[in-house]
């Protein structure tokens, strides 16, 4: 969120707010990376014969880590291009 469509809030509100949506994102990356973590263990850990994984193992977390990652920071720009599109095109509208 742009802290500047918190203008006109008094300062105590805008504080709750940033908070919040802090908050909100702590949240979200600790959900992003639970999901990563259980994922990535069901695909590639086999056996618990072991307390290390083995090298198959090892790359399959590691490739399936780098995927998620990857596949995370393109929604990421991609969700920004369209939320900077939206947001010109409300411009655009009250424009006229």
């Amino acid at each position: 969120m742009d802290p500047s469509q918190l203008e006109g809030l008094p300062e105590e509100d805008k504080q709750k707010m940033l908070s919040m949506i802090e908050n909100m994102q702590t949240k979200d990356s600790l959900r992003m990376y639970n999901s990563l973590v259980e994922k990535c263990f069901k695909d590639c850990v086999d056996s618990f014969r072991r307390k290390n994984l083995d090298s198959n193992e090892e790359r399959c977390v590691t490739k399936c880590c780098e995927k998620f990652l990857k596949h995370s920071a393109r929604v990421s720009v991609r969700f920004a291009e369209l939320n900077a599109g939206a947001e010109a095109l409300m411009q655009q509208q009250q424009k006229r």
